[in-house]
C-alpha cells in the first residue's frame, strides 16, 4: 500500500493572481474540473540521480486561460510580454513565458498536477510539471501562487 502525501488539516488551495479579470483560489478538487493530462517524467536530479514519476491534472495553459488573462486577444504577439511565477508552500519558486506554454508558441505541456505515481494530492496542493525539463529545477510541490504578469514598462 502506498504513503498519503496528505497532511492532516484543510485542503491546500492555490491562488491565481495578477493581470487576470477572474482571479481565483482553487483546490485540488477545483483543477478537477479541466481536461486530465498525464505525463511520465523523469527528472535527473542532481543531489539523488534520476527519479521517475507519473503525473496526472490540468495544462496551466488551460486553467490560466480560464481566468481570463489581460492579453488583447486580437493581437497574438501580445501574450508574449507576459510571465507567469509560480510559488510553493516551502518558498520555491520559478518563472515561465506565456510563450512557453501557448499551443500558439512553445506549446509545452506544463501541468498542474493534481496526482503523482497515481496518489491524490488534495492535502498537500498541487504540482507544477514540467515534463520538458531535464532535471526537476522548475518541478515545484505543494503550489500557494501563481501570479500572471504583463505590466512591464517600456525601456
Amino acid at each position: 500500500m502506498s504513503q498519503s502525501l496528505a497532511p492532516a488539516g484543510p485542503m491546500a488551495a492555490v491562488v491565481l493572481t495578477g493581470d487576470l479579470a477572474r482571479p481565483a483560489r482553487l483546490t485540488v478538487a477545483d483543477l478537477s474540473g479541466w481536461p486530465r493530462h498525464r505525463a511520465e517524467v523523469s527528472f535527473e536530479c542532481a543531489t539523488s540521480g534520476v527519479r521517475r514519476h507519473r503525473f496526472e491534472g490540468p495544462l496551466l495553459h488551460e486553467v490560466l486561460l480560464g481566468a481570463g488573462p489581460g492579453f488583447d486577444r486580437t493581437r497574438r504577439k501580445d501574450r508574449l510580454r507576459f510571465l507567469i511565477a509560480v510559488t510553493g508552500a516551502d518558498g520555491h519558486r520559478a518563472l515561465l513565458s506565456w510563450g512557453e506554454i501557448d499551443p500558439d508558441f512553445g506549446r509545452a505541456p506544463v501541468l498542474l498536477a493534481t496526482r503523482i505515481d497515481d496518489t491524490p494530492l488534495d492535502r498537500h496542493g498541487p504540482q507544477l510539471v514540467l515534463p520538458q525539463d531535464r532535471c526537476g529545477a522548475r518541478h515545484i510541490s505543494g503550489i500557494t501562487g501563481i501570479r500572471v504578469d504583463g505590466g512591464y514598462p517600456v525601456v
